[in-house]
């Protein structure tokens, strides 16, 4: 199985410090993000790694390189000038990928132990999402789970936030073109026809969407 990190972004809510940075290049303890993303996958025995590419795409390869020093083999996707989205980006990456793979946010920090996804059989459903409790910020969720399967109801009072970790079988993106193009309305669109399955995570994680939330984050002492 082969895993992809998100990682093209523009981070534009974290600026100024990422003018020249792309946010999961940002540290957490003196780590960039998407290390701790390189090693979890590394320690579940997932070494093939695709990372997409756009803003200050040249600072995340000339950092991390191959990957060697992690024991991994890491592969660009490059997209150019301000990225494809989130599905647009898998999209454009979908034939550097295995038939069911892995996508982590670059963006996220969390010591939620990967190698569960490895486990999981998707055909017939086509993704599997992890969920977390919500968090200051995104106080109403985004989807909750009934029976197993996640739902897209902004009325219900047991939503969850999506925790930007999950495990995609390549036809969930059939027919779909290289665009630019989000991924939650997919994700929507799949949950109608009972397609996506989903888990709650109880442990940390974090959305380094703000300056604040870095700040807030570098406070606390993580175990990585």
């Amino acid at each position: 199985m082969k895993a992809m990190i998100l990682a093209a972004g523009r981070g534009k809510r974290m600026m100024p410090l990422t003018e020249h940075m792309p946010k999961p290049m940002l540290t957490v303890n003196g780590k960039p993000l998407i290390q701790y993303h390189i090693e979890r996958l590394a320690n579940a025995g997932i070494t093939e790694i695709v990372i997409n590419l756009a803003w200050c795409g040249d600072v995340i390869r000339n950092t991390l390189g191959d990957g060697s020093e992690f024991g991994v083999n890491l592969i660009y996707s490059d997209e150019g000038g301000e990225g494809l989205e989130t599905a647009g980006g898998i999209l454009n990456a979908l034939h550097l990928l295995s038939d069911t793979f892995i996508v982590i946010n670059g963006d996220i920090y969390t010591d939620y132990d990967v190698s569960s996804l490895t486990h999981i059989a998707m055909l017939p459903h086509q993704a599997h999402l992890v969920l977390v409790e919500n968090p200051e910020h995104n106080p109403r969720g985004d989807f909750s789970i009934v029976h197993g399967f996640a739902v897209s109801d902004a009325s219900r009072e047991d939503n969850y936030t999506f925790a930007g970790i999950a495990l995609y079988h390549k036809s969930f993106f059939a027919e779909r073109k290289t665009a630019f193009l989000p991924l939650a309305p997919m994700l929507r669109e799949k949950m109608v026809e009972k397609l996506v399955t989903a888990e709650l995570y109880i442990g940390n994680w974090y959305d380094i969407g703000t300056p604040e939330r870095l700040a807030e984050i570098n406070r606390q002492e993580l175990i990585s």
